[in-house]
């Protein structure tokens, strides 16, 4: 069974994870989304509410692709991770030239940590390219409509969550 990881912080999931996340089905029969605990990010939603709106984000991916999808949150090294889960390949998601550079940083290391284990890169659709989590909070937060960088689901999640803050 070919095991592949998709690690992120998912903050929230955005169309562009999920065209990654629809993209790999085709690559492995068992897809991890690793979901990062990592505390210096500081993150708007919970690890629990980033967990439960990928899953029902991929309920219907499931039933497409016939790929079993599981998400699994970690805070340890992802290359740990990786072991954790029985993953063959990581599966890293590159939006432009910018994540490149980051990115052959991380497998540089991930491979002298262990070279048993690929990282294989999907480009993001070219209408997904520019979405960042980041970019996506920052206009939700400013009461920009972001319906076309997520799902109507996390759409609401945000615009609740930043209505909440704003009460007295």
């Amino acid at each position: 069974m070919q095991i592949g990881l998709y690690p992120g912080t998912f903050d929230p999931i955005t169309l562009g994870h999920i065209d990654i996340i629809r993209r790999a089905t085709v690559l492995v029969d068992r897809l991890v989304i690793g979901v990062a605990i990592n505390r210096d990010k500081g993150p708007l939603f919970s690890l629990e509410e980033r967990v439960s709106m990928i899953q029902e984000e991929c309920a219907s991916l499931i039933e497409q692709t016939g790929t079993e999808i599981v998400v699994h949150p970690f805070e340890n090294l992802l290359i740990n991770c990786a072991r954790d889960v029985g993953a063959q390949v990581i599966i890293r998601g590159l939006r432009a030239v910018a994540d490149f550079e980051y990115e052959f940083q991380m497998v540089g290391m991930n491979r002298a940590l262990d070279d048993k284990i690929e990282t294989v890169f999907l480009m993001s659709e070219a209408r997904h390219q520019a979405i960042a989590s980041k970019l996506v909070k920052e206009i939700a937060r400013l009461g920009g409509d972001v319906g076309k960088f997520v799902t109507p689901q996390v759409r609401d999640a945000l615009r609740a969550r930043y209505e909440a803050s704003q009460r007295p």
